[in-house]
């Protein structure tokens, strides 16, 4: 990695990705699946063919027989454009209030929140003054972004922005049907060059985000290196994704979901020099010593997809679960929010957010700011637990009811430390080193959550030794 993580990202634990622009004005998509579970069923094909991500609409409607182009010629009619959208988008955002999205995300339990600047269809969400040359007019006259920073940032949140510079529409007009068109989609023209470089220059000098997300890699004449050298003297504390590179390359890693099961999972990896990583839609398996980023939509779509109910939205139990599975792994969650054409969140998505929000009242002090332990969780009779570690405590996640005792293999304490569930002070909680183990033992049954946390004071020595890698 080209640069150390910084401190205050990885204390974070907790972002958002608001993906908002025109295909939020249409906000349709088939509800497929998760893609993780797409690829490894169906295979991208089929992925392209029926594809979950609204913010997609438009290269799925290009797919001649596709859902989205079937439901779009019979709502809007044959000659009606995508970027017919554009007066729809531009007078219903008028209404959005910034604020109402900063206080909840603050309220969410969310330390950073990212915009998407400009998908693949080229609409800038902000007056830009270098606008796509092969269609200038696709840009907001109201800045968007501009308006989102200050929010978050008064709310104290730290703001970053997505812009999609290796994909964009206008330059390619032939649809992504498989992976392997991906290669192909990114523009190599001078002119794209310096139109996304430009771009990226004016959102870095404009806005001085705390996060740079690129998607689908960059062209191969662009000056990377440069644009993100600029990046770090302008912005000493920022962070850089790993898809700035040249092109994308598709990867597979194996290992236990938060359930404690065995998961296929897809990890879409680029070179080139980058902060921290950013698995698609899954976790790693085990702790990785350098930053990393799971990135999900609280359903299946990242935009504003109306076809997503409760059964595509994620549920509470589990969007804590992994959550904390990804925290025990040294990761942050990046949660994909998508705000209707006029800013409204879904009251699902809304939901969701402050359940995860009030869990974070309460448990808080397990999540953020903490380091993963020597092992990043156990089973323990079939009871899966998570760990974390505090300046002064030790966290222990418990997944699921928690019996009155958990013993815990292969550690060590000093002697008997204090302890107590978060959340349940009036619950006495016991220490006691057992042989070469430690049992935790609860004096009163405590109500079943998500994950009930408890809380060990001191250290806990791991006696198998070093800490597993991913």
């Amino acid at each position: 990695m080209a640069a150390a993580p910084q401190n205050w990202f990885t204390d974070a634990k907790l972002g958002v990705l608001v993906t908002w622009g025109l295909y939020s004005v249409p906000g349709w998509a088939p509800v497929t699946g998760a893609l993780s579970e797409v690829i490894a069923t169906q295979g991208w094909k089929a992925w392209f063919a029926a594809n979950p991500y609204a913010e997609w609409y438009l290269n799925s409607l290009r797919i001649d027989g596709s859902p989205t182009q079937v439901h779009h010629r019979h709502t809007y009619g044959q000659g009606f454009d995508y970027y017919d959208f554009v007066p729809r988008f531009d007078e219903a955002n008028r209404s959005w209030d910034p604020d109402a999205w900063a206080e909840l995300f603050r309220a969410a339990g969310v330390r950073y929140a990212l915009l998407t600047t400009k998908h693949s269809d080229s609409y800038a969400l902000w007056p830009t003054a270098s606008p796509c040359p092969r269609r200038p007019e696709l840009r907001s006259n109201r800045d968007l972004v501009g308006a989102f920073a200050d929010s978050v940032r008064a709310h104290g949140l730290r703001m970053g922005v997505y812009h999609c510079a290796g994909m964009d529409w206008v330059y390619r007009p032939q649809p992504v049907r498989r992976f392997a068109d991906l290669a192909a989609t990114i523009p190599q023209e001078q002119e794209y060059v310096e139109y996304c470089t430009a771009q990226w220059r004016e959102l870095i000098e404009r806005y001085e985000p705390s996060v740079l997300w690129n998607d689908m890699g960059f062209p191969t004449a662009g000056d990377v290196a440069g644009l993100i050298s600029a990046y770090r003297r302008r912005v000493p504390e920022g962070m850089v994704n790993d898809r700035f590179g040249q092109l994308p390359v598709p990867g597979a890693a194996v290992g236990p979901t938060a359930d404690g099961t065995d998961g296929g999972v897809i990890v879409m990896g680029l070179s080139g020099s980058f902060d921290f990583t950013t698995p698609e839609y899954t976790a790693y398996g085990d702790i990785v010593d350098g930053a990393w980023e799971s990135v999900r939509g609280l359903g299946f779509s990242f935009g504003y997809n109306e076809m997503e109910g409760s059964d595509q939205v994620v549920t509470r139990a589990e969007l804590i679960r992994q959550f904390v599975d990804i925290v025990s792994k040294n990761g942050n969650l990046l949660l994909g929010v998508g705000p209707r054409a006029d800013g409204s969140i879904p009251a699902l998505h809304e939901r969701r957010l402050r359940e995860l929000g009030a869990w974070l009242s309460v448990n808080g002090e397990a999540i953020y700011g903490t380091a993963p332990w020597s092992r990043a969780g156990d089973d323990l009779a079939g009871t899966p637990v998570r760990h974390t570690v505090g300046a002064q405590a030790h966290y222990l996640h418990v997944l699921g009811p928690v019996p009155g005792m958990l013993r815990l293999p292969g550690v060590e304490v000093a002697a008997a430390g204090a302890a107590t569930v978060l959340g349940h002070p009036g619950c006495a909680v016991t220490v006691t080193p057992v042989g070469d183990d430690v049992e935790v033992r609860l004096a009163v049954p405590v109500p079943e959550d998500a994950v009930t946390v408890i809380r060990i004071d001191g250290a806990i020595r791991d006696r198998r030794g070093a800490r597993g890698r991913a």
